[in-house]
Formats: structure tokens, sequence, C-alpha cells
């Protein structure tokens, strides 16, 4: 029974992973845009705007890699749209594994496809910091690995929160105009343009209540060596965000219509 949800399991992640090698442009893009933020808004505000004792690009780098994480994770929910209207998701559902298998194998496969871009965009960020475009970064074996601890968190969770989205909406119309409203607000309101110290009072709740806030910040503490929380209390948030998404994703697939 737990050998064929494993299998199950697995099979769903290799089909996503198969989709997900086949769309180079998908690839493509999710890579260009974050370095052309990076470059273009990083370089253009940053000529105005000053942090003491940081570079303004260095400052939003973590900024950019959540918000190249939530825009991915996110998205990757109009799939199950498009899985329903193809039918697809109806064989998937005969199979004999458990809804519970099917939300996890989606889980994972999305986590991964967005580790993927992730690992790349580090990769840019280290030869961008050895080439002296941006400069500042602690990019070094640990905080390379734990910052990939830090995404893997962020990026289940978001991949979870876009599966939660997807499973409800009919449409891939009506799931990008739900996705947008949400994905916009917490990619603003995490501080990944901007310190967090001395936000105004009426703003500091919203930028409390959003978890990309905690990824923004144990990036900026592994990569920076700055930051607003404890890292050990940004991934502990981040790790329950998780948890709690993941249980209320299972819960949702498992009242899904097809």
């Amino acid at each position: 029974m737990i050998k064929g949800e494993i299998k199950g399991i697995l099979a769903i992640w290799y089909r996503e992973m198969k989709v997900f090698l086949r769309e180079k442009s998908r690839i493509v893009a999710s890579i260009v845009n974050p370095v052309l933020w990076l470059l273009v808004f990083g370089g253009g505000l940053g000529s105005s705007v000053s942090i003491p004792g940081i570079n303004y690009q260095s400052f939003i780098f973590p900024g950019i890699l959540t918000q190249a994480v939530l825009f991915s994770s996110i998205f990757f929910g109009v799939y199950i749209v498009w899985d329903r209207k193809i039918d697809f998701l109806k064989e998937v559902l005969v199979a004999p594994i458990s809804r519970t298998s099917i939300f996890i194998g989606k889980v994972i496969g999305g986590a991964t496809d967005s580790m993927v871009q992730s690992v790349i965009l580090l990769l840019i960020g280290i030869l961008f910091d050895k080439i002296g475009l941006i400069s500042g970064l602690h990019m070094n074996v640990v905080s390379v690995f734990v910052a990939l601890v830090i995404l893997f968190f962020s990026t289940s969770a978001f991949v979870s929160v876009g599966l939660i989205i997807g499973s409800q909406m009919e449409s891939p119309e009506g799931f990008q105009l739900i996705s947008s409203f949400l994905i916009f607000p917490l990619f603003f309101l995490s501080g990944a343009l901007f310190p967090i110290n001395n936000l105004p009072m009426w703003l500091a709740p919203f930028n409390l209540a959003d978890p990309l806030t905690y990824s923004v910040d144990a990036l900026r503490n592994v990569l920076l060596g700055s930051s607003h929380f404890s890292l050990m209390f940004d991934i502990g948030i981040l790790a329950g965000f998780t948890a709690l998404v993941v249980v209320v994703g299972t819960f949702a697939f498992k009242r899904m219509k097809v």
C-alpha cells in the first residue's frame, strides 16, 4: 500500500519534470525576468537609494530570488486547471493512489521546478559577485546550502497555495485573476525592495502577516549577514506556514470536483 503510494508520487513528480523541461521558453523567461529586475530596477533605483553598508542591488538580490519563487510557484497551480480541462486529471484520479499522494506529488514536482530556477539564479548571483557587477554577497558553500533550504520551504508553501487556488478554479482566466491579486501584495509587502526597520505604523502589520517577509529576511541573513529577525525564527515561521498550507491543500484536493 505504502509502496504503491510512493510510486504514484514519483510518477506524478516525473510527469511534472518532463513538462517543465519541455517548456524551454518558460525556463528562459523565469531566469531573464529576475535578472532584468536585478540589473535594471536595482541599478536604476540603486543610483538614488542609499542603504548604509549595503549595495542596493545586493540588498534586493534575496528579494528577487523570492520573487522568482513566488511567481513560478503560485502560477504552477494553473496546470491543475488545464489538467481538468483536458481530462488528464480524471485519468490520474482513477489511479489506485489517494488524492493526498497526488497533491504531494504535485507539490514536489512544482517545488523541484522552482528549485532548478533558484539554483540557476544563485549561480548567476555568484557570477555577478565575482565580476563585480554586484558586490557584498556572502556566497559560499554553507550560505548557498542554507539559502536552498529556505527556498525549498518557500517553494513548497507557495506551490501548495497555487494548487489550493487551482483546485477551486474552473478556468485559467479565473486562476490568473485571483493569483494576481494575491501575488503582487505578497511581493510588495514583503520588504523585498525596501528595509522593514522603519515602516509606517499602518504598513507594519501587513508586512508581519506576509509569509514572504520571513523568506526574504532569512535569505538576507545568510547572503548579506543582515536581517530584522533571527534565522531560526524566520525558518520556524516558514516551516509552520508550509505545514499549514500543505494540510489545507490536501483537504482542498479531497474536496475538489472534477
